[in-house]
This record gives structure tokens, sequence and C-alpha cells, in this order.
């Protein structure tokens, strides 16, 4: 795809995002923020019987189109795979995903649903105490 039809795609998610919407029953839920840009993301996932794989992916949230078009993206590309998978994503994932070129200031507008789902994950898992932890803030 030209960069012109990636752009296409995250301006459709952004205007029609993927599972957009609560889970009355997540396994896990976890929330966060971009102060920089005033973005806002929550993460609800729900795992398969294996406690394991990711089943379902739903989000709320607002901020601008690469903050709430990734989220969207996100919420598509993590089911199916495991919470050891999802550990794994890097910057350069989200941005590949993403399909265009992310400015330095941009970046975590980006990676804010990623990195909030990672945390819940880790708060699950029982790797980060949500009570010390509360709740994921990107920085530049």
């Amino acid at each position: 795809m030209g960069s012109d039809m990636y752009r296409q795609q995250i301006l459709d998610h952004y205007k029609s995002p993927r599972n957009y919407g609560e889970q009355e029953d997540p396994d896990f839920s976890h929330t966060g923020e971009n102060p920089s840009c005033g973005d806002t993301i929550q993460m609800d996932v729900r795992l398969e019987d294996d406690d394991e794989t990711i089943e379902y992916v739903s989000f709320t949230g607002d901020g601008c189109a690469i903050s709430q078009a990734s989220a969207s993206m996100l919420s598509e590309r993590l089911v199916g795979m495991t919470l050891d998978e999802l550990d794994a994503l890097e910057t350069d994932d989200i941005t590949e995903m993403l399909g265009v070129t992310i400015s330095p200031m941009r970046i975590p507008c980006a990676v804010l649903g990623n990195q909030v789902a990672q945390d819940g994950a880790k708060i699950h898992l029982g790797d980060l105490d949500p009570e010390e932890y509360g709740e994921t803030i990107t920085e530049e």
C-alpha cells in the first residue's frame, strides 16, 4: 500500500473505530493518557479459557487521530495473540502497523493503546501492583 492508502486507513479507523466500547466483564481493563496531547484510552481485554490467549479487545477514549486509530487497529491485531506476544510488541511494531512515518512528538500518541494493554496485562498477571502503578502515562 502507498502512504496515501495508509493515511486513508488511519482516517477510516479514526472515524469508524473498530471494537469501540466498554466490555461488561473483561478479564482486565486499564486506562492511560498522553498528557502532551490529551489522548486518553481504556483497553478492555477478554482472554480465552487458557487465561493466556487474547479472545477480544475493545477500547474507549478520546484524542487525536493517531492515538484513536492506533487503538482501533491494535484491537483487531491483538486477537489470537498470547499475553507474551503482547508484551513483546515494541514501538516499531506499532508504527509499522500504522504504515506511515510518525514524527517523534507523535510516537506517544501512536503507542498509547499498546502501552495501556501491556500494562493492563502486567497488572492482571501480578507483575505490576495496581495500587502503586495507577494508570499508564506516555511521555516524550
